[in-house]
């Protein structure tokens, strides 16, 4: 009896305590105070290596341009046909405006009948840096390039550089020409670098205000030997060159006739006008054009060729293809083709020695 009695009130005294329990409140879950107690860990996110610089030493970079920023450029050399040359750097950096102003295209009419454009002219600010296309040997660097004299201080091409490149094409010499310069900073016989600094954006000679007139030179360091910069510069990456040689319809050259280029996605508007008359403007000798229009962004572009003002404009569709050059003729009444100019012919490629070296 003893025995039941005292498990009795064990009985009991568990199931007051059980009571008790179920009505106190519940203890909280602990907050992890101790955390600053914890040794510190520092996560690093993997790092993707930067792509390979396109070549060209850039300044300081500022503020984006507001309108026409352009990305950067294709590495030099870069050519995807055989028969292209895209050799050189523009002579003014990505962040800034480097593009051909539009009326001031190589080929172009702006004075005279008889005074043809043998170059580009790139909008810049007054001091901003002129950088070398690629490498090679200045070998002009002050006034007089253009009548070739020295002392020359009203020489229309003002303070000028001129840079003879350590490589050539089809066994010929290359050159490129920078006019305008507010300073030169290139000394005569210094070897320079793609990017390197060479003198500084300004008015001097006959201008209308500060640029950089660009020249490519073939052959000989001479007004009369320029060709299309717009063909040896590197295009911006995922942008292309329209290449045209308007005719009539006996294939005779049509010249400074307007067209235009407009983009079927954007529906911008490119004025191009097919090479004046003059023998200063020189076609290449693969596509032997009369109208290039560089930096269009790829996409679908109608052409209205405005020829003849009894007739109707010439119209059709091309395709800019990234980093390719496009090219087309026109024939007036016969229309447009798409067809690239065959192969070149013996005469194109660089002559070989009449008599090869013996080999010692």
């Amino acid at each position: 009896m003893k025995i039941k009695t005292l498990l009795t009130a064990i009985l009991f005294l568990l199931l007051s305590a059980c009571a008790g329990s179920s009505s106190a409140a519940p203890s909280p879950t602990p907050v992890i105070a101790e955390v600053a107690d914890l040794p510190q860990v520092t996560f690093e996110a993997p790092q993707t290596p930067s792509p390979e610089p396109f070549q060209f030493n850039l300044p300081t970079p500022g503020a984006e341009p507001i309108s026409g920023w352009r990305p950067p450029l294709y590495p030099v050399p870069w050519a995807m046909s055989p028969y292209d040359h895209f050799y050189f750097i523009r002579p003014v950096a990505a962040d800034q405006v480097n593009w051909p102003i539009a009326d001031y295209r190589y080929g172009g009419i702006f004075f005279a009948q008889d005074i043809i454009h043998t170059g580009i002219d790139i909008d810049a600010e007054k001091g901003a840096p002129i950088m070398a296309a690629g490498p090679g040997t200045v070998v002009w660097a002050g006034w007089g390039l253009f009548t070739e004299t020295p002392t020359n201080d009203s020489d229309p091409y003002g303070l000028a550089v001129a840079i003879r490149h350590d490589f050539g094409y089809q066994g010929q010499q290359l050159y490129t020409v920078y006019a305008h310069m507010d300073e030169v900073i290139a000394v005569v016989g210094q070897h320079v670098e793609s990017g390197d600094l060479i003198g500084l954006v300004g008015a001097t000679g006959a201008v209308t205000g500060p640029h950089v007139h660009f020249e490519v030179r073939l052959g000989e360091n001479s007004f009369h030997f320029t060709l299309n910069p717009e063909l040896w510069t590197a295009p911006p990456q995922g942008w292309g060159v329209l290449v045209g040689r308007v005719m009539d319809e006996k294939k005779d050259t049509m010249r400074h006739k307007e067209v235009l280029v407009i983009s079927e996605e954007t529906g911008k508007t490119y004025l191009v006008r097919t090479y004046g008359s003059g023998g200063a403007a020189n076609a290449d000798p693969y596509y032997n054009e009369n109208l290039v229009l560089g930096d269009l962004p790829a996409g679908i572009y109608k052409l209205i060729i405005i020829y003849d003002e009894e007739k109707k404009p010439g119209q059709t569709w091309v395709e800019i293809f990234p980093g390719q050059v496009t090219y087309f003729t026109f024939e007036g009444e016969n229309g447009f083709d798409s067809t690239r100019p065959p192969a070149p012919t013996l005469e194109f490629l660089p002559a070989l020695p009449a008599t090869p070296t013996p080999v010692r």
